[in-house]
């Protein structure tokens, strides 16, 4: 099963969902554009429109990656900036499609898969900054990045602005506040691993007192 064929389904899904959402007739239609067989889609999509939200979520992380590794700033903060709107500019094609998405994935029933994909996207961004932690330090810049992200995509889809002028104001101003965060954090951990070890002193203060 060729990857093209997976591509070239999802391409005319977002055609396609913004008339009539992520749904099992959006497939239908695109998978029939594509010249796909009922069999190669059920191996390529095996849970439906779910499949293809999933497909479309994957395709933007992508291109985190591509657009990183080709320029990739300087400093940590401005590269987590540029992830999170080379994100966003490679979904303003499919603004609407990109909308539809997000009300599939707003639906009680698939907030496992929102919360997957969520994840996996602030996990590409963080890495493709060149994050390589692996302590409880990855799952906080995750958790705050999710929070950044998800709010800046919903500015984003009422955004009217020249050139999205009012999201990128926004997601400043969001990134600002979580390198604020990061660092009391980290000047809160410096500060703990600078005081005295308490076993140490009760061990000192045990060998001080006369037997």
């Amino acid at each position: 099963m060729s990857d093209d064929l997976g591509a070239a389904i999802l391409q005319e899904a977002l055609h396609e969902a913004p008339f009539s959402g992520f749904s099992d007739a959006t497939l239908r239609v695109a998978s029939s554009r594509a010249g796909a067989t009922p069999a190669q889609i059920a191996v390529l999509f095996p849970d439906g429109p779910a499949s293809l939200v999933a497909a479309f979520s994957h395709w933007a992380d992508a291109q985190i990656e591509t657009r990183l590794s080709e320029e990739r700033p300087e400093r940590i903060r401005d590269r987590i900036t540029k992830a999170v709107r080379v994100r966003l500019e490679a979904l303003a094609p499919h603004k609407e499609a990109a909308r539809r998405a997000a009300a599939f994935l707003a639906l009680p029933m698939h907030a496992p898969l929102a919360t997957t994909l969520l994840f996996e996207s602030v996990d590409t961004m963080w890495r493709a900054a060149g994050d390589s932690s692996s302590d409880f330090n990855y799952y906080t810049k995750r958790a705050l990045l999710a929070g950044v992200y998800a709010s800046t995509l919903v500015y984003w889809f009422s955004d009217e602005s020249y050139d999205s002028a009012k999201t990128w104001a926004f997601l400043d101003k969001r990134i600002d506040d979580v390198m604020q965060i990061q660092k009391m954090r980290g000047e809160l951990e410096k500060a703990v691993s600078q005081l005295p070890d308490p076993l140490g002193i009760l061990a000192a203060l045990r060998a001080a007192v006369p037997r």
